[in-house]
């Protein structure tokens, strides 16, 4: 990531510097050094935003599983609710048609809750994988933004030694090769 939001406008301005000099190649290293610096800053920003997807879907993942603990504590009280029906039920007496109703009842609502929470169980799971795939893209950006930070260094090095077209042509392979690893992140 850049360490100033204005490191964009800095390297614009050294571009202006090097214009006034009227070397045709200083002006082209110039304008590639500008035009890597705002693929640097695009790549940047979606390495940001995978970076909050995938805390905010972990997040999401981790409160859904607070639902789905609090639902499993739910389905056993009702699972030992029904058992001592069922066994009071079982022990005959005056009430023995109401204690098998109030157990079949909590029978009803404990499948509903095993349904729910098998439901919550998969959506916790599917939050994981989200954001799991927002962390891949993340590190794949990483790399890419890494690259074309160092190809905007390398590219000032043309500028540096006043005409060299090695470092420039180091960069543009390096800027090309750190755009194509952060297109490919979405792939």
């Amino acid at each position: 990531m850049d360490d100033s939001p204005t490191e964009h406008f800095e390297h614009a301005e050294h571009a202006e510097h090097v214009a006034h000099l009227g070397d045709k190649f200083l002006i082209k290293v110039s304008v590639t050094i500008a035009i890597l610096a705002v693929a640097a800053a695009t790549v940047g920003s979606l390495e940001t935003l995978e970076t909050a997807a995938a805390i905010g879907d972990k997040n999401d993942a981790v409160f859904i599983q607070n639902k789905v603990t609090d639902n499993w504590s739910f389905f056993q009280a009702k699972s030992i609710k029904k058992n001592a029906y069922d066994i009071a039920a079982a022990s005959g007496g005056p009430l023995a048609d109401d204690y098998k109703a109030q157990a079949k009842r909590y029978e009803t609502e404990g499948k509903e809750l095993l349904t729910k929470g098998e439901e919550l169980e998969r959506q916790t799971d599917v939050k994981l994988e989200t954001s799991e795939r927002h962390e891949h893209r993340h590190h794949i950006l990483t790399v890419g933004v890494t690259l074309l930070h160092i190809s905007i260094a390398i590219a000032t090095i043309a500028i540096i030694m006043r005409g060299q077209k090695w470092p420039w042509y180091s960069a543009l392979v390096m800027g090309a090769a750190g755009t194509l690893i952060a297109v490919l992140a979405y792939f």
